[in-house]
């Protein structure tokens, strides 16, 4: 997936399940923008994991073994928890 393809970016951040839709789909609204072209493939590397996984991940129940993803899952956590919770 091309990192400037933003259409198509938002709509693999789409999950369907919830918990997920509101960690992932803030953080490309707030966030991507702001990230170097290494963190945008990151993000999208992780975009491509299995909804389990990353559910896992982001509820801090283990952790991917790639360092690169991990790091982006340290980064959405943070970034969503500065930004404060989410309105629903």
């Amino acid at each position: 997936m091309d990192i400037d393809n933003k259409a198509r970016i938002h709509w693999a951040c789409r999950r369907g399940m919830r918990e997920l839709d509101i960690s992932i789909m803030p953080f490309f609204e707030h966030e991507y923008d702001g990230l170097n072209d290494n963190e945008k493939h990151q993000f999208i590397r992780l975009l491509e994991c299995a909804d389990p996984d990353l559910f896992n991940w982001l509820m801090n129940h283990g952790r991917p073994d790639d360092d690169e993803l991990y790091h982006m899952i340290k980064l959405i956590q943070q970034r969503n928890k500065d930004r404060g919770p989410v309105e629903i």
